[in-house]
């Protein structure tokens, strides 16, 4: 804790400082979403604005900036150099930065595949192979290799959200329908991966191997990609489309794609992927003059440039939560959860709320999990979860909750490519929805 405000401090069994717990510390949450969600919901289903999409109305980082004035105003025992000492150590966690990196090189690789014409070459030889029935179907599959290999999400929907667009209007589907499913691909790899920020996170946090946090994982995870399949082998069987017979593509322009996507499926550090990725089509576009030494660094700025708005939120979310904990918010949950839940199955249960809920106010899974582990580790030793079990519900509930806020970053990225509203993606995120169904399945299935 900062400058020695012994006041602000209770003591645990151990003897380590924990602040005071204060309901009033989470208000900043409380604020953004009646700021973003509400005016989301108002100018999009009641009060539309011909020509714009009612979430875009109100800045996300607006209305994130204004939660963090108002976590500033809490607290008058820490003074404001304190307060800024406190968001500087949350922004400068070790996945707060990977995030941030990881963010401007999706982005170039995004704008430089676009601009070379590799997506759409791409996408034009995956309906050449997929039937066009089952397309949707095979974005949701490779979306789940690709993100088990590359361990990131976010990296996952970049590379494929430009193919499902092309997939899309190219096959007259549902543009928000192959986005969600793209989406549900990314989350089920990057709740598994072992290369995953929330794995790594997770695993850490509780001190639990891998191995064994996957294996509890894949238990829930592996019937909810099943279930998934088959209601998206009947939305296809019920599809008409209207595919031609045979699309015009590149295969030189085609091929950093799946080199991508052999690289990730290897487990190469997603940082050298994206790398390799963005040389190749810088090679292949300035040999077939798909793109000019000019226009590639334009389409790689502009790409870069469409993800700044993802990373100052992901700045203003860790310095928002950085500031709710010091300030006993985070510790108010924790006391609720004592008070209210007495076994070993509300134990679990609110471990998953808990992290639910971080997820929903942080907007960033990552960060989430980092946040709630500490509790969630005093809640496994009080009612009796084991620690395996803990890292997967911290795992697996974060990632739920980032694949459904029209907020987060996974969302927002995908429709910023594909030129939809995010919410508009939700109600065709079946994966999410129904892997929570089996995290409540075995929470009310769990001994003891």
């Amino acid at each position: 804790m900062l400058g020695g405000k012994d006041s602000l401090l209770n003591k645990d069994d151990t003897g380590a400082g924990r602040p005071v717990p204060n309901v009033k510390a989470l208000l900043p949450v409380l604020i953004f979403l009646v700021i973003y969600l509400g005016n989301g919901i108002y100018f999009e289903y009641i009060s539309q604005i011909s020509g714009k999409m009612g979430f875009y109305i109100t800045s996300v980082v607006v209305s994130f900036g204004i939660a963090l004035i108002v976590a500033f105003f809490q607290n008058r025992k820490l003074s404001f150099d304190e307060k800024i000492s406190v968001c500087a150590k949350g922004i400068g966690d070790n996945n707060i930065t990977i995030m941030l990196l990881i963010f401007l090189l999706a982005g170039a690789f995004g704008g430089l595949a676009g601009a070379t014409g590799g997506a759409s070459s791409t996408a034009n030889m995956l309906l050449n192979i997929i039937p066009g029935n089952f397309a949707v179907l095979g974005l949701f599959i490779i979306a789940c290799l690709i993100s088990m290999a590359m361990g990131t999400s976010v990296g996952t929907i970049t590379v494929l959200a430009p193919i499902a667009l092309m997939v899309a209007k190219n096959g007259d589907l549902s543009i928000p329908m192959c986005a969600g499913s793209v989406i549900g691909g990314a989350m089920f790899g990057d709740n598994l991966s072992f290369i995953s920020d929330t794995t790594i996170a997770s695993t850490k946090t509780l001190g639990v191997e891998m191995k064994d946090k996957f294996i509890t994982n894949i238990k829930m995870a592996l019937p909810a990609a099943i279930v998934t399949v088959i209601i998206l082998t009947a939305v296809s069987l019920r599809s008409d489309t209207s595919f031609s017979e045979n699309y015009e593509f590149n295969f030189w322009l085609a091929l950093p794609y799946f080199l991508v996507f052999v690289l990730a499926l290897m487990g190469i550090n997603v940082f050298l992927v994206l790398l390799i990725g963005i040389v190749m089509f810088l090679v292949f576009g300035l040999f077939f003059e798909s793109i000019t030494y000019a226009s590639a660094f334009e389409s790689m700025g502009t790409g870069t440039s469409s993800m700044f708005e993802t990373m100052i939120v992901t700045i203003l979310v860790a310095s928002i939560s950085s500031l709710i904990k010091e300030h006993g918010g985070f510790e108010a949950i924790l006391q609720y959860i004592r008070n209210h839940f007495n076994d070993k199955r509300g134990g679990m249960f609110g471990i998953a709320i808990l992290t639910s809920f971080m997820d929903v106010a942080t907007a960033n899974n990552t960060v989430a999990i980092v946040i709630s582990a500490p509790i969630a580790r005093d809640i496994s030793r009080e009612f009796g979860v084991s620690k395996k079990v803990t890292a997967s519900l911290l795992d697996t509930c974060s990632c739920i909750m980032q694949g459904i806020i029209p907020y987060g970053a996974q969302l927002l990225v995908a429709a910023s490519i594909m030129g939809i509203s995010s919410i508009s993606i939700v109600p065709w995120l079946f994966y999410p929805f129904v892997l929570a169904f089996f995290v409540g399945l075995a929470i009310i299935r769990a001994k003891g």
